[in-house]
Parts: structure tokens; C-alpha cells; sequence
């Protein structure tokens, strides 16, 4: 006798990011040199002052339980960071510790959705938005943008988008998957039309904060719409800045009452963070911080080249991103001319005749675009642009 699965289990998907890790971890076990420009895993490693701390913690006994809503020490430190990068202020009750970002966000939606809620993201979106959405029993709203309006919704597209059941609008700036960052005016206006809605609460993914070389300085969306702040929850962590991803250190801020509630739904899930990594982040947001800036001058490097060496391939349209560590050209009229019929054809003919992998636009909600991640080493990104070079044009 089998087991049937709940009928929820019918409305999401298996991430398609990790698939694709799955599949190169797979075929590198067979043998292959399989190059993945699929995850968005930094190549560095974790920063030794943050490893040093974790020892440390290990050594002094920093292994039980901790407060459901993370340490006290952590708590301040992100407090701190929150004053000093973001110019924001928040209580401790207004912070709550998660097992990484991803965990805030699905916290979120269970405190806050409700079945027939809607949910606005602009795609191309994070590829878990509208999944975590409809296990909320609410659904996903998309509003489409593209290469030609730099990924970026417009106030007009906003304000089409809400309906008397809009409850919640997702924004991810530096974006994954497009790189693409929102200026301070663009955000102004977004919270134009918002402010006139006022049962609409704001989620700002700031993840990639720190990886972003735009001519503006990064603007966290709740300085930008300070008449905002009771309605937005900063969503935030140490993986991507901190290369700790593996550690699953994420933060949320925001009302003290949804925050309240978001540690409700952890205590009957994860309960605690884990209690060394909680030394680690509270480390890493409190150390020295030039070591965020090295890898981020490296991750613009990388940007530089892979979007140069797209350009300069047939098909391939790519727009230079103002952060993260990702490309995502359009590949349209390359579809076109290769007579493939999808962004996951292509996809899939890289990773078997170059043995390099990508993950298909559509699983971003974009089809006809692929995301190249270029959080590897500047010599493996040579090495897999040769390699497409070959297996499309030879």
C-alpha cells in the first residue's frame, strides 16, 4: 500500500536550482567535469575570524538550546547592523533569528497569508516566492518585466496589479536572479502607490545588500518609505555577504505583532537557529568588514567578464547587473536560430555536450533567459564560457 500526499503537495515544485545541483553533484560522481553555474554558492571560504569564533563557542560549550528568536548577542549585533548600514532603528522584539533567509520568508507567509489572499512579485523572480505563496494557501500575483525595463516594476504596473485581496508585495533588490538593484526615487514610487493601500504589508529581501556596486548606494526599502516602516519586514542574513551559507543564519525585522507571530510558527517548527552559527553571524556582522568588500570587488570582476563574453555570443543579450553574483541574459533569437523550443532545451544541451550547467529563465518566471551564476573562481568562468562557445557555435 502507498501513502498518498497531501493535495497542498499539488501547487508547488521541487526548487529547479536545486535540481540543477543535484544533477551536477550526480554526474560529477560519473566522472564528468562538470561545471555549475547553476547555485548561488559563494567559492570563498567562510572568513577565518568567523570560523574561529564558532570553534570557540563549540569549545565553550555554546551547544543547546537557544531562545527560539535567536541570542541576545546576535539580536544586538543586528540591531547594530540595521543602525549602522540601513539607518534603522528596531527593538529586539521587532528581530527574529531564522534557519537562514529562506526560513523568514516561509515564516512570513504562514503568519500573514490566508487562502484567497493575493500576493504580488515581479518577475523574474527568486524561484521559491511563489511556492512558499501558494503553500500559504494564498496565490502568487506576477507582474511581468524584461530585459527592455531593466527588470524592474513601474508604479503603473503596481497599481494594475492590486486587488481588494492583495495582502502582501514581494521585493528583491540586488535581485536574484537579474542583478538588477532599485534606485531610491524608483523605491519612492513603488511606496507612492502603496501608501494608498493600507492593508498591503511590504517584504524587502535585502540578502544581497552587500554585493552590489551600483552608482547609488544600496537604499533598504524601509529608509526609502520611512511612512512604510509599520508595513515592511527587512528580510536579511549573513549567507551570501559572509560566504556562510551553509551556516543558515537568517533575520527578519519588522511589527513587533507579525514578528510575534513568525516566532510562534518557528516554535513548532525549527524552534532555535543553530546555536554555533548564532556565535558565527553575531562574529561576522560584528568583524571586520573589508573582507565583504574583497569579495565583492571579485564578484564584479567576474560580472565584468561573463557579461562581456555573453555579449559577444550570437542569441545572447545581456544587460550589466548593479549586484549578487548572477547574469541572466536573454536567449530568445538564439532559441530562434538553434530551433530549440525552450530556455530548458538549452539548458539542457549545455550540460550535456559542454558539461556546464545553468538554470532555465522560465524557472524564474522568465522563459527565453538563463541564469549563469558567476560565484566561482574568474578561471572556471573562462573555462565554461569556452566550453558554450563550443558546443553552440562550432
Amino acid at each position: 500500500m502507498s501513502l498518498s500526499v497531501s493535495s497542498r503537495m499539488a501547487r508547488v515544485k521541487p526548487s529547479a536550482t536545486g535540481a540543477v545541483l543535484a544533477l551536477a553533484t550526480e554526474l560529477r560522481a560519473q566522472g564528468r567535469d562538470i561545471i555549475s553555474l547553476g547555485a548561488g554558492e559563494p567559492d570563498f571560504d567562510t572568513p577565518q575570524f568567523i570560523k574561529d569564533a564558532a570553534v570557540k563557542a563549540i569549545a565553550d560549550g555554546a551547544t543547546k538550546y537557544t531562545p527560539i528568536d535567536g541570542t541576545a548577542e546576535l539580536k544586538a549585533a543586528i540591531q547594530r547592523k540595521f543602525a549602522k548600514d540601513n539607518s534603522l532603528d528596531y527593538s529586539s522584539q521587532q528581530i527574529l533569528v531564522t534557519a537562514g533567509a529562506k526560513q523568514a520568508l516561509f515564516n512570513l507567509c504562514l503568519a500573514l497569508l490566508s487562502a484567497e489572499d493575493e500576493v504580488i512579485i515581479p518577475a523574474p523572480y527568486w524561484v521559491s516566492y511563489p511556492d512558499m505563496v501558494r503553500l500559504a494557501d494564498a496565490e502568487p500575483v506576477i507582474i511581468e518585466t524584461g530585459l527592455d525595463a531593466d527588470f524592474k516594476i513601474t508604479p503603473a504596473q503596481l497599481a494594475a496589479a492590486i486587488t481588494g485581496k492583495t495582502r502582501l508585495l514581494i521585493l528583491n533588490s540586488p535581485s536574484n536572479p537579474t542583478g538588477a538593484s532599485y534606485t531610491r526615487s524608483e523605491l519612492q514610487a513603488l511606496g507612492e502607490i502603496l501608501a494608498q493601500h493600507p492593508k498591503i504589508a511590504i517584504v524587502s529581501d535585502e540578502i544581497y545588500e552587500h554585493i552590489q556596486w551600483a552608482d547609488e548606494a544600496f537604499l533598504s526599502f524601509a529608509k526609502a518609505c520611512p511612512d512604510l516602516y509599520d508595513r515592511t519586514i527587512t528580510i536579511n542574513g549573513v549567507s551570501k555577504a559572509y560566504a556562510m551559507t551553509g551556516w543558515r543564519i537568517g533575520y527578519a525585522a519588522g511589527p513587533h505583532e507579525l514578528i510575534k507571530a513568525m516566532k510562534t510558527i518557528q516554535s513548532q517548527s525549527t524552534s532555535n537557529a543553530c546555536s554555533v552559527s548564532q556565535v558565527a553571524a553575531t562574529a561576522a556582522l560584528d568583524g571586520d568588514q573589508t573582507v565583504v568588500a574583497k569579495m565583492t570587488a571579485e564578484y564584479k570582476h567576474r560580472h565584468d567578464y561573463i557579461v562581456a563574453a555573453l555579449n559577444k555570443l550570437d542569441g545572447f543579450e545581456c544587460r550589466p547587473g548593479e549586484g549578487t553574483f548572477y547574469a541572466f541574459p536573454r536567449i530568445a533569437g538564439l532559441l530562434r536560430a538553434k530551433g530549440l523550443a525552450s530556455d530548458t532545451e538549452l539548458v539542457e544541451l549545455l550540460i550535456s555536450k559542454a558539461d556546464v550547467a545553468c538554470v532555465p529563465g522560465s524557472a524564474f518566471g522568465a522563459p527565453g533567459y538563463m541564469r549563469l551564476s558567476f560565484a566561482c573562481s574568474i578561471d572556471r568562468l573562462r573555462e565554461a564560457m569556452k566550453r558554450i562557445e563550443r558546443a553552440l557555435y562550432a
